[in-house]
């Protein structure tokens, strides 16, 4: 099993002193580093702990400039080695990392006082009892601590130990999970392509895999993880994924998504933990994952504010950021996502409304509060949000709330009422005019709300069956009956139904009442004539054409192609061709 701890600390304490002398291999991987015994970007190493398991350390720099680069390391991981070196003790960078800490609500560290070799006991004890004063008032509270000098390897085995519990302690990934990886890390393999790393701290990695990125999909050509060749990694892990198509333009701050499950946010309710939203400054950075992204801070509640992203991110409601004000060197306030897809202000008051409304959520996923407030969402949508569906769709995708689910029933029925004292000639409302008149988005919630009325032919009648014909429309339906009698498939013409008086709304009320079969514009029929058309068809043995299909029925052409289009609909038949139809197996 493996796990990743990033190191966090004051520069110059000691950070990759101390994981060169744990593992062996050296974090700092670029010629400047090592010149100048300073670590500029993000280093990666790893051993294996007394116990067999595998560790994997992110090794962030630790200067004032470079805390974006430090965060893009921490953001993804879920515990830390925080460093102080006895011989120089708590510092300003010490100070913000551990802000950053517990912006990001990191509960799961370990404090170790390094360069023990270069202090007496009495400081190193000092520095110790300091440092832990400091973190046990963030979210890592009480932790372990270790004294270690890196350079003569006193403690060493101490801290091997300390780190077995640390990791021992964590809380179990979600293999299953959808795939987020944060890149921390591209570059290209001259002959294999591009290559992102990142700590993969849930989900699951397989090579052959379709991953999102950056608006596009790639394929997943390898994987490594900790410089072992892989077919699958699952999380938590230190993975290197080297991707096929489109994904030069990645960058760190982008992230490999599972396909269709991550919605992309540019606006976002949060919670504050920090100042109070009132006193922020209107343009900071949001730091989520290995992103940094500016963004426009609007206050709603106390510890709640609105942000508006200059770019996009696939975040989920309870995802923990932070706000960080770079000119300042600060961590003005960690976050908690509360929702991702928030509604628009458009009226006055809309912003104390949505502040009186935010103070009620937790930002824990909440699949049937989330249904309360939006009424109606689809589960796809909902899921990508991070939050579980609390029932089975209403109808396709469709997640309802209960509540708004029979209001809806019940303005529908009213709307069928009303139109049909306002149609009695016509008395079944459209169901297109049912979805409009109800504000619905699409047409299949109402055929669902409408599973309890009479529905025929796209209409829906307030009653059990639709109602009965009006004399004028049964007369003309009686002498339809009486020309089909000899020759069914002989669909009187145009002016016939006009010297009947069926007009296109009577066709309509006739045919939803079943009294007549509208198979096209102008061309109607007798009740199941579309079957006994069919069976006649189907005793023609084999594929047929149109002009056989016509001959087989005794009728023209003008008749033939509306009535075939509506047998293949109605599954009686199905084309083969373009000139080629069959009969199904359930007519023949």
């Amino acid at each position: 099993m493996m796990h990743v701890v990033a190191t966090a600390g004051h520069v110059d304490h000691g950070k990759s002193t101390l994981v060169r002398a744990l593992t062996g291999m050296e974090p700092d991987r670029l010629d400047e580093e090592r010149r100048r015994g300073l670590t500029i970007e993000l280093g990666f190493a790893w051993t294996t702990l007394p116990g067999g398991d595998r560790l994997a350390f992110v090794d962030v720099p630790g200067h004032e400039r470079l805390v974006t680069t430090m965060l893009a390391g921490v953001g993804p991981v879920p515990a830390v080695m925080f460093v102080v070196a006895a011989d120089q003790g708590w510092q300003r960078q010490s100070e913000e990392h551990l802000a950053v800490l517990d912006a990001l609500g990191v509960q799961h560290g370990l404090l170790v006082v390094t360069r023990r070799d270069l202090a007496d006991a009495g400081m190193a004890g000092q520095v110790r009892e300091e440092a832990l004063a400091h973190i046990a008032a963030t979210s890592l509270g009480r932790i372990e601590a270790v004294t270690v000098s890196g350079a003569t390897g006193e403690g060493l085995d101490d801290l091997r130990a300390a780190l077995e519990r640390l990791t021992a302690s964590l809380p179990s990934p979600d293999a299953d999970a959808d795939v987020r990886l944060w890149i921390d890390r591209v570059f290209t393999i001259r002959g294999r392509g591009t290559v992102v790393t990142g700590t993969l701290g849930a989900g699951t990695i397989s090579v052959g895999d379709r991953l999102a990125v950056g608006g596009g999909i790639v394929r997943v050509r390898g994987l490594q993880s900790l410089k072992e060749d892989r077919d699958r990694v699952g999380a938590v892990a230190r993975v290197a994924v080297n991707l096929h198509g489109n994904a030069g333009e990645a960058s760190r701050g982008d992230a490999l998504l599972t396909p269709g499950r991550w919605l992309a946010s540019d606006v976002v309710d949060v919670r504050l933990r920090g100042e109070p939203a009132v006193g922020l400054p209107r343009e900071l950075t949001l730091h989520a994952g290995s992103a940094a992204v500016p963004v426009h801070v609007r206050p709603l509640g106390d510890d709640t504010a609105r942000l508006a992203l200059r770019r996009a991110l696939p975040l989920r409601v309870g995802d923990v950021a932070l706000l960080r004000d770079p000119g300042a060197h600060r961590v003005p306030a960690g976050v908690t996502v509360l929702d991702v897809r928030p509604e628009p202000f458009r009226r006055r008051g809309a912003a104390a409304a949505r502040a009186r409304e935010l103070a009620w959520l937790s930002g824990r996923p909440d699949g049937a509060g989330e249904l309360r407030r939006r009424k109606l969402i689809r589960r796809t949508d909902l899921v990508a949000m991070g939050v579980p569906a609390p029932s089975e769709p209403v109808a396709g995708d469709w997640l309802a709330d209960p509540g708004h689910w029979e209001d809806l029933r019940a303005r529908l029925v009213t709307a069928v009422e009303e139109h049909a004292a306002a149609n009695p000639s016509d008395p079944g409302l459209p169901a297109d005019a049912a979805r409009r008149a109800l504000g619905l988005p699409d047409r299949a919630l109402v055929e669902a709300l409408a599973r309890d009325l009479c529905q025929r032919d796209g209409r829906i009648y307030g009653g059990t069956t639709a109602p009965e014909l009006p004399p004028a429309v049964r007369k003309a339906v009686d002498a339809v009956r009486r020309d089909l009698a000899e020759h069914p498939f002989r669909a009187p013409d145009a002016n016939r139904l006009a010297e009947l008086g069926l007009t296109p709304k009577m066709v309509a009320v006739a045919a939803a009442t079943g009294a007549l079969i509208k198979v096209g514009d102008g061309i109607v029929l007798l009740p199941g004539d579309d079957a006994r058309a069919a069976a006649v068809l189907a005793g023609l043995g084999g594929p047929f054409t149109l002009s056989e299909a016509r001959r087989a029925l005794g009728t023209t052409r003008r008749v033939a192609v509306p009535l075939l289009e509506h047998l293949d609909e109605r599954g009686y038949t199905t084309r083969l061709d373009d000139l080629r139809r069959r009969c199904t197996e359930e007519t023949t």
